[in-house]
């Protein structure tokens, strides 16, 4: 989705407003998509006394498989953002505070995609406290007690162990 502010950009007091459709379903995690379905997408760019700020909502639904479970998980989009519209910097340091638009053109799909992807959390969870898959018998510890003895772990380090025991 596209956007002329070429209007806005050069026009005190004057705003426009939109709505529409983001694709991102080419942003992967782990060779599937995130956004799979469009993401909807509505809001403004105003000018207020020359400061041209776009502010936009979008909402729709993130799926992936935990990385822990590897259960499919949908989750609810649902963000807002907001960007100081420039057409040139005077100072090349300044570009991850301003949005540049030098021929008043906005790429929503490319601006609302940084966004997303900043927001986006290390690891994707099914619920803060996953319990993952039992590392013996790949059982999902959320759903059930396996019965399987506790990882030993890293014979490597019984040395170590050795030594903490000692004490």
């Amino acid at each position: 989705m596209e956007l002329d502010v070429r209007r806005i950009l050069d026009l005190p007091g004057e705003k426009l407003e939109f709505a529409g459709a983001v694709d991102l379903s080419w942003i992967q995690r782990l060779g599937a998509s995130l956004f799979p379905e469009s993401l909807a997408v509505g809001g403004q760019v105003e000018n207020r006394a020359g400061v041209v700020l776009l502010r936009y909502q979008i909402s729709g639904a993130m799926q992936y498989n935990c990385e822990r479970c590897l259960m499919q998980t949908r989750e609810p989009v649902r963000k807002a953002y907001g960007h100081t519209v420039v057409r040139a910097l005077e100072d090349d340091s300044l570009d991850d505070v301003f949005l540049l638009a030098p021929e008043g053109r906005i790429d929503l799909d490319a601006v609302a995609a940084s966004d997303l992807l900043l927001d986006l959390p290390q690891v994707l969870l099914c619920k803060p406290d996953c319990r993952g898959l039992c590392p013996k018998c790949g059982a999902n510890r959320n759903e059930t007690a396996c019965g399987c003895s506790a990882e030993e772990g890293d014979p490597r380090m019984a040395i170590l162990k050795q030594l903490l025991e000692k004490e």
